[in-house]
């Protein structure tokens, strides 16, 4: 895959956290109240979170935002 830079990372980790709940990109839309697109283009990284949806997503997941944050610095670190 080549080494990404961390915001290209973000859309990688939203789908992992996505995924291990279960949930389709519509449901978590639904959670948030934004459009499936949204969250595809926030998952292939052709958008990236402002602070406050970065919150909303956490919320949402039910994790707190640094796991996001983590998860991403994790990621970089493993390439």
């Amino acid at each position: 895959m080549g080494v990404m830079c961390k915001e290209k990372l973000f859309g990688p980790v939203l789908r992992h956290f996505r995924k291990e709940k279960g949930w389709s990109q519509e449901e978590l839309a639904a959670r948030l109240d934004v459009s499936r697109s949204h969250i595809g283009r926030l998952e292939t990284g052709k958008k990236q979170p402002s602070l406050k949806m970065l919150f909303r997503l956490a919320d949402a997941l039910e994790i707190q935002a640094f796991e996001i944050i983590k998860a991403i610095e994790k990621a970089k670190e493993a390439q």
